[in-house]
């Protein structure tokens, strides 16, 4: 199915086609706490950047791996390239217009203790 999202002001906006039934990590590292993210891993293939890309603005912090994505307006995280899945996108259920639509199944991810975590999601 298709689903869409964005930033808080709508100048970033997305669609990506996931199947209705996800898996979503819950992270408790230092960033992902503190902002609420929850991550659903889309392949690169099906995501698409609407609108909005000169708006992004870039993070990195710790081994820099993680290209972190804010809305330069509003501050909004709504999507990155994650450190995990280098080759995907991660999509903050968060941003999503109808996040109801899915059937979302929550799984807790220890990102504080992240090189342990990472080698459990193969």
């Amino acid at each position: 199915m298709k689903i869409e999202g964005g930033c808080h002001c709508q100048a970033v906006r997305f669609e990506a086609e996931v199947p209705r039934a996800v898996d979503v990590l819950d992270c408790n590292c230092s960033i992902c706490a503190m902002t609420g993210f929850k991550h659903l891993i889309v392949p690169q293939e099906d995501f698409r950047l609407l609108s909005g890309a000169d708006t992004l603005t870039a993070y990195r912090f710790g081994t820099g791996a993680a290209e972190h994505l804010f809305c330069s307006i509003c501050g909004i995280k709504s999507f990155y390239r994650p450190r995990s899945h280098p080759q995907a996108w991660s999509v903050n259920v968060n941003a999503l217009d109808d996040a109801d639509a899915l059937q979302v199944t929550v799984h807790p991810f220890d990102g504080r203790n992240w090189e342990q975590a990472r080698s459990k999601l193969d």
